[in-house]
């Protein structure tokens, strides 16, 4: 499902620059022994690229340049990549240099360092997805829809604020040895002055499904947390399901960030029997492709209610957009977080790495979420929890409206 796109990747040689398209083929031209290209037949044959300015400035660089140990030409041209997709203006599509693409693999695979936060955007500015259980940013009170102004760290000599900083940047600068400390100033909604947190760093284990059996009034019920879309999904989900049988389920995709595309496709096809469609996806050309399940479920009679909030994002969004489309289920909680792209991860030969937005996605119905977000059926506001008071997992859990009301729905 995660499809390889054609890629742009620039290389430095004895002097001369080479462009590899992965499906596209060039035709070199030279200007001053530097070169330019003129792309094939797939873009308009008036878009010639000269790159002698580019040149102009390296050379400048390389030789006026005051202090010769920082002309790092590797650091250059990776800069110069993400300058290039960065004018794009879309903060989703981005260039990762080998070490922020390895943190970003980290994540999907499911254990890494730092503080346990979930990135994305809001209005352009960055902000928390979701903090993660059990980890130094839900300790210290750090939730959904909060926006990361500022980054402190003093082993690090980081002090910066988070203005045009993209997710991989503002990820390599949040994480960091294993306890350590990162100070971060935020935003937040119906709070006028800024929130500083100080964290220290741990391991972070992202489990992606957890499974409880809650008992309420003599009756059971499936309470099947599912954090994101991950390397591990399928193999932890499956765990879960051999324990569930024919229990009422309460799915709670609140605080999942999303993930892998093909993961929500296939947890909808749980539910939903074959056949049904899950997601349509339209690209740039008005190409229009329809994710459908194609096998058939073994979840399909369970009751269902699905948990969501502003932390739902992405892959989540599609699940939950297409049970409620489908009448499978009903959703309580608050407002999702309205991210509606699609993104294809391509590892480059170096270790570097690039995610491009190559389509947006709609719902069943027909409906593009993005920056918009999906409303639930049910829509319940959470206690609040007062960073500045000791975190009491059990007594928050026990008083969980969100989760009490759907399984009030179930039985």
């Amino acid at each position: 499902m995660r499809k390889k796109f054609a890629i742009l990747f620039l290389i430095i040689f004895s002097g001369y620059i080479g462009f590899l398209f992965g499906q596209k083929k060039l035709q070199w031209q030279f200007y001053n022994f530097k070169p330019a290209i003129v792309l094939n037949s797939e873009v308009p044959k008036d878009k010639y690229v000269n790159f002698s300015l580019f040149w102009t400035v390296w050379d400048k660089l390389a030789r006026g340049y005051v202090d010769k140990t920082l002309v790092d030409s590797q650091k250059m041209i990776y800069g110069a990549i993400s300058g290039m997709v960065s004018a794009l203006g879309d903060p989703y599509t981005v260039f990762l240099p080998p070490t922020q693409n390895k943190e970003a693999n980290d994540d999907l695979a499911g254990e890494f360092g730092g503080v346990g936060i979930h990135l994305g955007y809001k209005d352009s500015f960055l902000a928390v997805i979701a903090p993660l259980p059990n980890t130094p940013a839900e300790r210290a009170g750090i939730q959904s829809g909060d926006l990361i102004l500022h980054i402190k760290d003093v082993t690090k000599k980081i002090d910066i604020d988070s203005e045009k900083m993209s997710i991989s940047q503002a990820v390599s600068n949040i994480r960091g040895p294993i306890g350590t400390k990162v100070n971060l100033t935020l935003g937040r909604i119906g709070v006028s002055d800024p929130v500083k947190v100080e964290l220290t760093r741990e391991t972070i284990i992202d489990k992606s499904v957890t499974l409880k059996i809650i008992e309420k009034n003599g009756k059971k019920i499936a309470h099947l947390q599912l954090s994101k879309f991950g390397d591990k999904t399928p193999d932890e989900w499956s765990q879960a399901l051999s324990k569930i049988g024919n229990l009422p389920i309460v799915l709670d995709l609140r605080n999942n960030p999303g993930g892998y595309l093909d993961g929500a496709v296939y947890i909808t096809g749980e539910f939903v029997s074959a056949g049904k469609l899950v997601v349509s996806q339209v690209s740039g050309d008005g190409t229009r492709e329809e994710l459908k399940v194609n096998r058939n479920g073994r979840l399909l009679k369970n009751k269902l209610v699905v948990l969501v909030n502003e932390g739902s994002a992405s892959a989540a969004e599609i699940v939950s957009g297409a049970l409620r489309d489908h009448n499978r289920a009903k959703l309580v909680g608050m407002k999702t977080f309205g991210k509606g792209s699609v993104q294809s991860p391509e590892n480059l030969p170096d270790g570097s790495g690039i995610h491009i937005t190559v389509a947006k996605w709609l719902r069943p119905n027909g409906e593009w979420i993005d920056k918009i977000g999906i409303m639930p059926d049910v829509e319940i506001k959470p206690e609040k929890i007062d960073p500045n008071k000791p975190r009491d997992t059990k007594v928050e859990i026990d008083n969980d409206v969100q989760l009490n009301k759907a399984i009030e729905m179930l039985l």
